[in-house]
């Protein structure tokens, strides 16, 4: 089997389109691959971080893990912090990295607009995002269009490497998801529902109660005229709804639209908020089971444990290689 690896940053509250567009791919590739799934906890850190909003958050995601269908029996599911050797490699990349090519990532030209003051990690994180690959001698990594160029970065990264110090680095291909689908905000769908919006109306947490959730989205953002139409270039509001209620419901698009063919926007956005529930309660009450049974730090303990022995043994060859004493 082919290896996958993919992480989510715990630096908010997960939300409808992360579930979408990440973790209902997680399930499906857990039972076609050998998968390796991490909360990317030194990566949060790259922005200031609350320390006990940051252990609740890091809790909250795993747990949000296993609550979507991740089985840690299939794929490892662990704590980037707990495995050292990512930090290890991480600096050791860093120093293989470009000035030029960091100034060029779009991630960083972003988070880093308006403010007078920026971290260092902000700017060198792609070089340890590149450890966190080329550790596992990694197969695919599932990627949507904001993360693109950070995978580029680490095949150059590894084709360098190799190129100079000797074959060492698997180089990594991007994997296009066969489900799933980009979920753009509630307010304004010519952006990605993000959990750093700082409108809690413009996303659907994953925790958010049955109720939040039916005012969220009768309140979202539609387009001019009442038709439920996908048109994703005139009607990109609606077309987004259109996504959420498809990818929810089982429905195709082409289904959603002759369902609320005539009907107008108000009817549909009671059903799409009822599909969404529906959806999401079951994994809420999962959720609850998984956090007040206390298992997942033994999930995390025995995931760590499983790839520490595979991350070391990659950085162990990329220190001799680079000339230090083992």
């Amino acid at each position: 089997m082919k290896r996958v690896l993919s992480g989510i940053q715990p630096s908010g509250k997960l939300t409808l389109g992360n579930y979408i567009g990440a973790l209902q791919n997680f399930v499906a590739l857990q039972h076609e691959h050998e998968c390796y799934f991490m909360v990317v906890d030194l990566h949060a850190i790259t922005v200031p971080q609350e320390p006990a909003a940051l252990r609740e958050q890091t809790e909250s995601v795993a747990a949000l893990f296993i609550a979507a269908g991740i089985d840690p029996s299939k794929a490892s599911v662990f704590l980037q912090s707990h495995v050292p050797a990512h930090s290890e490699l991480g600096w050791l990349l860093t120093t293989q990295t470009y000035m030029g090519e960091l100034e060029r990532m779009t991630q960083f030209k972003d988070k880093s607009a308006g403010k007078d003051s920026i971290g260092a990690g902000l700017f060198v994180y792609p070089s340890l995002m590149a450890a966190d690959i080329l550790l596992y001698n990694t197969d695919l990594v599932p990627v949507g269009d904001d993360q693109k160029q950070h995978l580029e970065l680490t095949r150059d990264l590894a084709q360098r490497f190799n190129h100079k110090y000797g074959d060492t680095f698997k180089i990594p291909e991007p994997y296009i998801p066969k489900v799933g689908a980009r979920i753009m905000s509630l307010d304004d769908a010519s952006k990605k529902m993000s959990k750093s919006n700082p409108n809690p109306g413009s996303y659907i947490a994953l925790l958010d109660s049955p109720d939040d959730i039916r005012k969220k989205f009768a309140r979202s953002t539609t387009d001019s005229g009442r038709e439920v139409v996908f048109d994703t270039q005139n009607k990109p509001e609606i077309s987004n709804l259109m996504t959420i209620y498809a990818n929810c419901s089982g429905l195709t698009i082409g289904e959603v639209a002759a369902r609320y063919e005539g009907q107008g926007y108000g009817q549909f956005k009671k059903d799409l908020a009822e599909q969404v529930v529906n959806v999401l309660e079951p994994l809420q009450e999962k959720y609850r089971t998984i956090r007040a049974s206390g298992e997942i730090s033994r999930i995390l303990r025995e995931g760590a444990e499983r790839v520490g022995s595979v991350a070391d043994t990659t950085l162990r060859s990329v220190k001799e290689r680079m000339g230090f004493l083992i």
